[in-house]
């Protein structure tokens, strides 16, 4: 019953009834099922877990159904992968990475850089003072990253907005301010910020999926927010992805976690859009969003506001580092998390320990850990809060952090180095043809045409009595209008 501990710590630190939780069924032994010695698959099935079976408890919630709910963790731990292993029109994904970034030397230590979008590698680029051209090698970057401190590079980026992180120890975190603020801060928050009626339950009712006829406003970028996004699509909710014609795109990554939604593009710079956007979020379920904090609200967007234009809404946060403390209003991404809290320099001396001879350097986890378990914890939390909207009402906030997931995969504990690198299962390398395995989790996506487009990893949670619901595949970001299905 090991393996279900921290499922039901987390269920119940929501406020939900433990006897819901009892038709939960995970995979006994989820530790060796990739290599890390981070507790990765249990992680994966424990987040993955959580989103579905809250979709089930809702789902009973309004039509008095019970259902069994199991995820197997090779496959969660898989699903933490996806995407690299989609293929669209039987074609691989592009580079999910831009050339120089990742991991440097410095004068004195490590940092990492993130430039996948262009404006984050320009601003890189000029503190470094290198012309920003296709030519730039990681060589470049590296000659000029050794002549800075870590520490020093990392406040010079955060202080012109650009995303960069000197690489910590787990102690060097630990006494760091920002580690401070999120001491005793739970990895899934839930906060009331609006009185409501209690949700109307219709008698006789019987939904097909779990979350049917739910309206979510899913406004995230990256890969935690849109995989949150794309699993309340998968349990049925009508999804309509919110872009701007303004910023940036990662098509490689937007593919994959769109599957499901339906995508649209407003500029809320224009009344217009602005007006549209206030329209929709009047009779949303769900707003969704992962800009830094504060930036919604600014323009009108806030939890504040939808509490009131939308009473009863349950308003979904994501940030990179959390509410509180000196690095709130930073940017930041999974691989800077991980760099910045500790785990790089972890695992790198898990991978020695366990390799004889090997030196020591930084090694990232196998796959975006804090990224998708935060996405699946943040589905959690949303179906957490559309249950308390029947059995209490109100409006709800519900706050993730990948700094804070981060935490919680620390607290799970860790697996020796010769079970993480020489004794679990690695995850197949992505090249194609795929391997056995991977062909055997895909799934079949359509274009809204009706054309078999995209192959992907299929959703690992198993619902007994509302199917998972698979079939639609965007591929692009502004292919739908802004209004929702009737």
């Amino acid at each position: 019953m090991a393996h279900l501990k921290p499922a039901r710590a987390l269920w119940t630190s929501l406020g939900l009834p433990l006897s819901e939780a009892q038709t939960l069924k995970l995979s006994p032994r989820p530790d060796l099922v990739v290599n890390s010695s981070f507790k990765v698959g249990e992680a994966a099935q424990t987040s993955i877990g959580l989103s579905a079976q809250s979709a089930a408890y809702f789902h009973k919630l309004r039509a008095g159904v019970e259902q069994e709910v199991s995820v197997d963790a090779r496959h969660a731990a898989i699903e933490f992968h996806s995407e690299v292993y989609y293929t669209l029109y039987d074609k691989p994904p592009p580079a999910l990475w831009d050339a120089i970034a990742g991991l440097y030397s410095t004068a004195d230590g490590h940092v990492r850089i993130h430039t996948n979008f262009s404006h984050h590698r320009r601003g890189i680029l000029e503190i470094l003072e290198i012309p920003d051209h296709p030519s730039v090698t990681r060589s470049d970057v590296q000659t000029r990253l050794a002549r800075w401190k870590a520490v020093e590079f990392e406040t010079e980026a955060a202080k012109r907005g650009m995303c960069a992180t000197a690489l910590r120890t787990f102690a060097e975190w630990d006494a760091h301010p920002q580690a401070e603020a999120l001491k005793e801060v739970p990895p899934v928050q839930l906060i009331k910020i609006g009185e409501a009626p209690k949700r109307e339950v219709g008698a006789g009712v019987k939904p097909r999926y779990a979350l049917e006829g739910m309206r979510v406003l899913d406004l995230t970028r990256v890969i935690a927010g849109p995989v949150a996004g794309r699993t309340l699509a998968a349990h049925g909710a009508d999804v309509l992805l919110v872009t701007s014609p303004n910023l940036p795109d990662l098509p490689a990554l937007d593919v994959d976690t769109s599957r499901g939604k339906r995508t649209t593009q407003l500029d809320l710079n224009k009344d217009a859009d602005k007006r549209t956007l206030t329209e929709l979020a009047s009779t949303c379920d769900v707003f969704l969003q992962s800009y830094r904090p504060g930036a919604l609200a600014a323009k009108g967007f806030g939890p504040a506001d939808l509490a009131k234009t939308r009473p009863g809404v349950v308003y979904a946060s994501l940030c990179a580092w959390g509410w509180e403390g000196p690095w709130k209003d930073r940017r930041g991404f999974d691989s800077l998390v991980q760099t910045a809290t500790g785990f790089n320099a972890a695992e790198g001396e898990a991978y020695a320990a366990a390799h004889e001879g090997e030196d020591w350097k930084p090694r990232p986890l196998p796959v975006q850990a804090l990224d998708h378990a935060a996405g699946y914890l943040l589905a959690f939390g949303i179906n957490a809060a559309l249950c308390k909207t029947i059995t209490e009402g109100g409006s709800w906030e519900v706050r993730v952090s990948l700094a804070g997931v981060g935490q919680w995969i620390r607290s799970l504990g860790r697996l020796s180095p010769e079970d993480a690198f020489l004794h679990a299962t690695p995850l197949p390398p992505p090249s194609l043809p795929h391997a056995p395995e991977i062909q055997e989790l895909s799934g079949v996506w359509h274009d809204p045409a009706g054309q078999p487009v995209l192959k992907a990893i299929k959703h690992s949670a198993v619902m007994e009595k509302t199917p998972v619901k698979q079939g639609r595949a965007p591929i692009k970001l502004n292919i739908d209008a802004p209004r929702w299905n009737a």
